[in-house]
């Protein structure tokens, strides 16, 4: 099912997709000089209009991703310490326990309890 939906927003952006690109595939020139455009050191001539424009979404989205990576990591940290946490508190029951199986005597003689297994809670 989930090979299903993605196939279809697939399918839904290339339709959208191939008919600006037949729309927009004209060459155009990119001055990346804002004071003179006619600066042929930082212009990129000849290029059709749809890569400009992809390039521009798809540089939109990674900016986007590191934005809201970088805003999470206060969130990813907390997780970290909380696993550190639950990793040491686990040894440390784990000790606990077997502590109290070496000092309590098996109910039957001769007969030790099992050691490293928990019991069910």
């Amino acid at each position: 099912m989930t090979r299903f939906i993605k196939n279809a927003i697939l399918f839904i952006i290339a339709i959208i997709l191939v008919p600006l690109s037949v729309a927009n595939r004209h060459p155009v020139t990119l001055a990346l000089n804002p004071f003179d455009p006619q600066d042929p050191r930082l212009s990129i001539t000849d290029i059709p209009l749809f890569w400009v424009i992809f390039a521009s979404l798809g540089a939109g989205i990674i900016v986007g991703g590191i934005g809201a990576w970088m805003k999470q990591g206060k969130w990813r940290k907390e997780a970290r310490v909380k696993r550190r946490e639950a990793r040491d508190l686990h040894k440390e029951a784990d000790q606990l326990r077997e502590i109290a199986n070496q000092q309590t005597p098996s109910p039957v003689p001769g007969l030790a309890a099992p050691a490293g297994k928990r019991p069910a809670a």
